[in-house]
């Protein structure tokens, strides 16, 4: 249905996991629980600039008060773990920081320009919550992940592999007045981070001690453990789609198999194994890619 990122689950994904449970709990406790205290969480740019709330910027930009961006907000986190994988938990943590940093700036300059050209006060009215990376993150999986076609319909439109995300995110998009803020903040900050533009990847990232620290104390507790038995390549619901799998498979691989085969190298296997990838699907996609780590990479992200 989504787009696969090779091996199910959040295997070497331990800032996905936890982007996906500590703010839908508590987006969860504020919503079910503690709705009292949701008025410390409203992202209220109007309070920041009249009163100097700075802390909303950092409390009104993590936690989502409406339940149904948590929903679409966790689905699309769950998605673009396979980025954590390729860059690891630094450099996705760097980009989610980074984005996070200068879509704030953003959303200050669009609420004013939106204000001086059609006098319409939206700085009270955005919606809260960890949004504005999400949309960044649209960015690199445009311009990264490969589209391939799943369905042909009415004549030039086809479904993809990434149709059901853009759709996914579209609903997230049109679920408030003033979301559309937000979002072309968070791609606009995707934009300039994901382009190095005035060295951005160089200034807004987590230093080294930081992710050092992180890593020996809250990455031992979202860690996920390799999945022991998934689900090979090629394993459809029904027979009939098993089969039509394994012919695509096949047809893939004779096409690759023009190339000459030669020995699987270690280094390459564990780099996809780092990636998430199980050592089977690594080896047989490297098999058919006659040892091309970006081909092979390519051909896993197809299924």
């Amino acid at each position: 249905m989504f787009t696969s990122t090779g091996s199910s689950g959040l295997y070497k994904a331990p800032l996905s996991k936890g982007l996906l449970l500590v703010p839908s709990a508590l987006s969860l406790l504020l919503a079910l629980l503690l709705p009292h205290c949701q008025r410390f969480f409203v992202y209220d740019l109007q309070a920041v600039k009249d009163d100097f709330q700075i802390w909303r910027l950092i409390g009104g930009r993590i936690i989502c008060l409406d339940l149904k961006d948590t929903f679409c907000s966790s689905l699309l986190i769950y998605n673009f773990r396979i980025f954590e994988r390729r860059y690891g938990s630094r450099k996705f943590a760097s980009f989610l920081l980074g984005s996070w940093v200068l879509s704030a700036l953003v959303d200050f300059v669009l609420v004013e320009a939106v204000w001086y050209f059609f006098g319409i006060t939206a700085a009270g009215n955005l919606p809260s919550g960890f949004l504005a990376p999400v949309f960044a993150l649209f960015v690199p999986f445009y311009c990264s992940i490969p589209r391939i076609q799943v369905a042909q319909i009415l004549g030039p439109l086809s479904i993809t592999n990434k149709t059901l995300i853009y759709i996914l995110g579209l609903q997230l998009f049109t679920s408030g007045s003033y979301i559309w803020i937000v979002a072309i903040s968070g791609l606009a900050s995707g934009i300039c981070y994901n382009s190095q533009v005035f060295r951005l990847h160089q200034v807004l990232c987590i230093p080294k001690w930081v992710a050092k620290f992180f890593s020996w104390t809250l990455e031992p507790i979202f860690s996920s453990a390799e999945p022991a038995t998934e689900a090979r390549i090629g394993m459809g619901a029904t027979v009939d789609i098993q089969r039509q799998q394994r012919m695509e498979l096949l047809d893939r691989q004779l096409m690759l198999s023009q190339f000459a085969q030669v020995r699987q190298q270690r280094p390459q296997v564990a780099r996809l194994m780092e990636m998430g990838f199980s050592r089977g699907d690594a080896l047989e996609a490297l098999r058919a890619s006659n040892n091309d780590l970006n081909v092979a990479t390519n051909f896993l992200l197809q299924h």
